[in-house]
């Protein structure tokens, strides 16, 4: 079995600058690519502004974060990551990009390195299918905002091997997280819930049943949500909801994951939520204000 203690991590964003942060202070070197140099620097300034936040809530230590941060460099070359124990993806939620990555990572991998897709939704087999280690691939579904939340998802694909698993499991259990097995299904356990929700409260937005306001308030009060839906949809990217939306529907066949024509709507007007100033929420002003 690998002894992992490197891990390459590429995508810079929201999702891959949080599984750099807690490999990081777990005690992992890590590698953070991106296609550019100036979203790898972004990437990285995020990861030490959130390690400042939990300093200054006393979450965590000054000498644990300049430890951590020592510990990521960025890589702005692909196949200098090729050498590291466990390269985890985190691209956008687009299966050909995912795809195009792994092809292009390939022949840069050491033959002990095991890879991994943080994807919400994307098959697992799929991908592993167009590497030359299939077996030694896995899905690792870490929650958004990664540093906070607990949970990662585990997914096999149909040939990924017993030693892959358990590297996998035992290396998000080292970084504090709990684990859940998910089948190779169209967005595994958590999306296969959430994200049908959050499609179902923007049809009772579009069906006028109710305001975003009171969409959002009905579910906090009524059901004793942390974030109404709406917010939600708005805090992970309405292009990522879509995306997935689309997997379930394309996957499963069912008329009931039919993406909301208005969800549609918004994601083609660039209205994708908190990161583009504007969702079912306008967050340029001081206070979030509905759009509808």
């Amino acid at each position: 079995m690998v002894d992992i203690r490197s891990v390459g991590v590429i995508g810079a964003g929201q999702m891959g600058s949080g599984i750099a942060h807690v490999a990081a202070l777990g005690g992992y070197d890590v590698l953070l690519h991106d296609v550019s140099a100036d979203r790898i620097e972004a990437g990285l300034a995020h990861i030490q502004s959130s390690m400042a936040r939990s300093v200054s809530r006393s979450l965590l230590d000054q000498e644990s974060m300049d430890a951590g941060l020592a510990r990521i460099k960025g890589a702005p070359e692909l196949q200098s990551i090729g050498a590291v124990d466990i390269v985890i993806e985190s691209a956008t939620e687009d299966e050909e990009v995912k795809k195009s990555i792994f092809k292009a990572l390939t022949p840069h991998l050491s033959s002990q390195t095991l890879l991994a897709s943080n994807t919400s939704s994307i098959s697992i087999t799929r991908l592993a299918s167009i590497t030359d280690r299939p077996e030694h691939f896995i899905g690792l579904h870490f929650m958004n905002p990664v540093p906070r939340m607990q949970l990662v998802e585990i997914i096999r694909g149909i040939a990924t091997d017993a030693a892959t698993y358990e590297i996998a499991v035992a290396f998000a259990k080292s970084l504090g997280k709990t684990t859940a097995n998910a089948e190779d299904f169209p967005a595994f356990v958590v999306n296969r819930i959430l994200v049908p929700m959050i499609n179902e409260a923007v049809y009772t937005l579009y069906e006028g049943v109710g305001t975003v306001e009171a969409i959002d308030t009905a579910m906090k009060l009524g059901a004793n949500h942390r974030m109404g839906p709406l917010e939600l949809g708005d805090f992970i990217g309405l292009d990522t909801i879509l995306s997935i939306m689309n997997v379930l529907y394309d996957g499963l066949a069912d008329s009931k994951y039919r993406p909301c024509p208005l969800l549609t709507k918004y994601v083609e007007a660039g209205w994708l939520g908190r990161k583009s100033g504007r969702g079912f929420y306008d967050y340029r002003g001081e206070h979030p204000v509905p759009t509808r």
